[in-house]
């Protein structure tokens, strides 16, 4: 069956609320800086009381991967859940007008939609703050077969694997994928997911649940509990079917049981903000592999996307990446 999408996330529905800020703001508000907290919706609204002037948009990690996706071309679709109130409305119109395909049922009742809360210090370092109100609500209802089966590669978010009825979700959309012969990945997101679930990633690596793994090297380092590198790409080759891993300004690699591929970093003139470097990577990635491109080729792509990312503040693209990647030889 021909694909009506190359790529259909499935992940945290957020609004990413970003602002300027500095040490003194962070320590006012009892901040660690560079870290990611969850919070209440109490604590949401204080902060976003406290802060200067900010900056909306549809977020989430596996919804700027689907965006990145669309930018370069793609037909992209995402899924996830927002509640029926004004973020949620600015949810589904940001993430619709970037090109990406939105048809989640909005919740009427329950918690707010979610909102993470993205400060941004001068040395680039961001500190985050995330209430994950209603994106936590996805059930098995909100996944649509059609869809799934319609989308070359079924993309899976490693933060949202935490509610109950999100797992099963998850397995369902995979489920779907691979009866239509479709390719399944997975990011793990954040070491404190991985240290959470080590073994139930594991168990979706081994079992074959998923194909593709997207980890950077912290990611994957927690994930065989080794602080070698080396040691844990062995493992890695002998679990995964196929696998990304990402190193900053090392650069990035595909590891397959038998091959490994690796590629530089894009040079950058200064990282303002690393909010979603990961994230477009994976769109990178993931236009390349969904399209049929070589590992390296999509490595490339995938290192482009980063290197823009990384130089102005946010997690969307200022550029036009299609442009951007013409410009550069990889479309």
């Amino acid at each position: 069956m021909n694909a009506r999408y190359d790529v259909i996330g499935i992940g945290n529905a957020i609004v990413d609320v970003l602002s300027h800020s500095d040490d003194d703001f962070l320590k006012r508000q009892k901040m660690p800086k560079g870290s990611m907290s969850l919070i209440d919706e109490p604590r949401a609204e204080a902060i976003y009381n406290a802060m200067g002037p900010v900056v909306e948009c549809s977020g989430g990690s596996a919804a700027n991967t689907i965006v990145g996706v669309a930018m370069l071309g793609g037909k992209a679709a995402f899924i996830g859940k927002v509640k029926e109130d004004e973020l949620g409305e600015t949810f589904a119109r940001d993430i619709r007008a970037s090109g990406v395909a939105f048809s989640t049922p909005m919740a009427t009742d329950g918690p707010a939609t979610a909102r993470s809360f993205i400060l941004v210090t001068p040395d680039g370092q961001r500190t985050m703050n995330t209430y994950l109100g209603a994106a936590q609500n996805l059930t098995p209802a909100d996944i649509s077969e059609d869809d799934v089966a319609a989308s070359s590669v079924l993309y899976l978010e490693g933060y949202l694997w935490d509610p109950k009825e999100a797992k099963e979700a998850f397995v369902k959309a995979a489920k779907i994928a691979h009866g239509a012969k479709r390719t399944v990945a997975l990011t793990l997101s954040d070491a404190f997911c991985v240290d959470r679930y080590r073994k139930e990633f594991l168990q979706l690596i081994r079992d074959k649940t998923v194909d593709l793994i997207f980890a950077n090297e912290t990611e994957l380092k927690s994930l065989y509990e080794s602080s070698d590198f080396d040691s844990a790409v062995s493992a890695l080759r002998q679990d995964a079917k196929v696998a990304v891993v990402t190193r900053s300004e090392e650069g990035a690699m595909v590891v397959t049981g038998d091959s490994t591929e690796t590629v530089p970093a894009f040079p950058v003139e200064r990282v303002v903000d690393s909010t979603g470097a990961g994230d477009l990577f994976a769109a990178g990635f993931l236009y390349g592999f969904s399209r049929g491109h070589a590992a390296c080729r999509s490595l490339r792509l995938g290192a482009l996307c980063a290197a823009e990312i990384i130089s102005h503040i946010g997690a969307r693209p200022e550029r036009n990446l299609r442009d951007l990647a013409k410009e550069n030889g990889l479309l």
